[in-house]
């Protein structure tokens, strides 16, 4: 089956293929896989123009640089219908006008796909356009089946049945050995609790240190890391922190490169999260992907991506002694079965090869 993959945003702040390619791979690893059974062609938008093969991948960089581009993309969408797909499958429910051009433009035989990046139901004229662009679009992948159901109930999209649950990215992270992680990241305490991500509002990041100074109090010896590229409540957490009796507990680390996870999440127990609201959660999945065992809140994203609690735990999103509790649980946890779990969700449900896999299925049964 021939796949054409596609987006209608420009990125025009990447000139170099290589750096793209570095840029993208926890997608780019679900198109790898497919492509071991199926031409893959990833129709890419940089400042860059060319024909590219890269792990099977056949990408096509195309730059269209008119102002209607955006939104009356004739030229893009007819460069799709001349590779001849057997399925288009578009990035974000951003973009419902130009997928009524496509479906125009490829006919009524080529399937659509399009895949939920965190977007939420629309209002005023985008909802009117995504309920028509609906009537051409065949299936919708979304990181939660839940988080596709608010749109069929909001009326985006017409039927529960085109529905389909589909992570949006995986990990390109493995387990290492943990003296290798440790001799790399020098972490100390038992067990060692980690987070990764912005530190703002939705993150919650103020949640998770107030009760997690709590705990340090019941359970002296315990550390968590904070790993974060943006720093929105910076000030607010080193207030906290700076007359607190237990702030050894917890070290800011700030931002490190990508590839130096690695040993972050080999060198961890836990992987905490506060979020309200997560699109799939790619940091989570990236620590599971390492053994580390989820302590996240009780999102639709999050129910998916720790199947439903089973491979760690569950708290109520914004509420301290929620959290307070989840980690006093820990101490009578059995890290090492809560570890094979989250190993082996990740590979089944959560890696590049099942996702791919996923989407084989579906491609194949509409």
């Amino acid at each position: 089956m021939r796949y054409v993959f596609n987006s209608y945003v420009q990125i025009p702040e990447f000139n170099q293929p290589e750096a793209w390619f570095e840029r993208t791979r926890a997608y780019a690893g679900i198109l790898e896989a497919l492509a071991h059974n199926n031409e893959v062609i990833s129709v890419e938008h940089i400042d860059y123009e060319g024909r590219i093969k890269n792990n099977g991948i056949d990408y096509h960089f195309k730059r269209f640089t008119t102002s209607l581009f955006r939104y009356l993309p004739w030229k893009l969408n007819s460069y799709i219908k001349s590779l001849k797909p057997n399925v288009v499958f578009i990035q974000s429910l951003h973009f419902p006008l130009q997928v009524i051009q496509l479906r125009l433009v490829l006919g009524p035989k080529v399937k659509i796909m399009v895949q939920n990046h965190a977007e939420k139901p629309f209002s005023g004229l985008k909802k009117i356009a995504q309920k028509l662009a609906d009537r051409y679009i065949d299936t919708y992948l979304f990181a939660s089946r839940d988080m596709g159901l608010e749109w069929v109930t909001a009326g985006d999209i017409s039927s529960a049945h085109k529905i389909f649950e589909v992570m949006e990215v995986s990990s390109v992270f493995y387990p290492i050995n943990r003296e290798q992680a440790l001799a790399n990241t020098r972490v100390t305490g038992n067990p060692v609790f980690l987070w990764v991500g912005r530190l703002n509002d939705n993150k919650d990041p103020l949640n998770v240190i107030r009760a997690f100074l709590r705990f340090a109090t019941e359970q002296p010896g315990v550390k968590l890391y904070m790993i974060y590229h943006t720093g929105e409540l910076l000030g607010e957490i080193q207030s906290l922190l700076e007359t607190h009796p237990n702030r050894e507990a917890i070290q800011l680390i700030g931002k490190v490169p990508h590839s130096d996870l690695l040993y972050w999440f080999n060198s961890a127990d836990f992987i905490l999260s506060g979020s309200h609201y997560e699109g799939s959660g790619t940091a989570v999945c990236e620590a599971m992907s390492c053994g580390c065992v989820p302590l996240v809140t009780d999102i639709q994203s999050f129910r998916m991506i720790t199947n439903n609690g089973e491979c760690g735990v569950l708290y109520e999103p914004g509420n301290e002694q929620a959290l307070f509790d989840v980690l006093m649980q820990t101490g009578k946890m059995d890290i090492e079965e809560k570890r094979r779990l989250s190993l082996a969700y990740y590979r089944k449900i959560l890696s590049f090869e099942a996702i791919a896999g996923q989407i084989e299925e579906i491609a194949a049964s509409i």
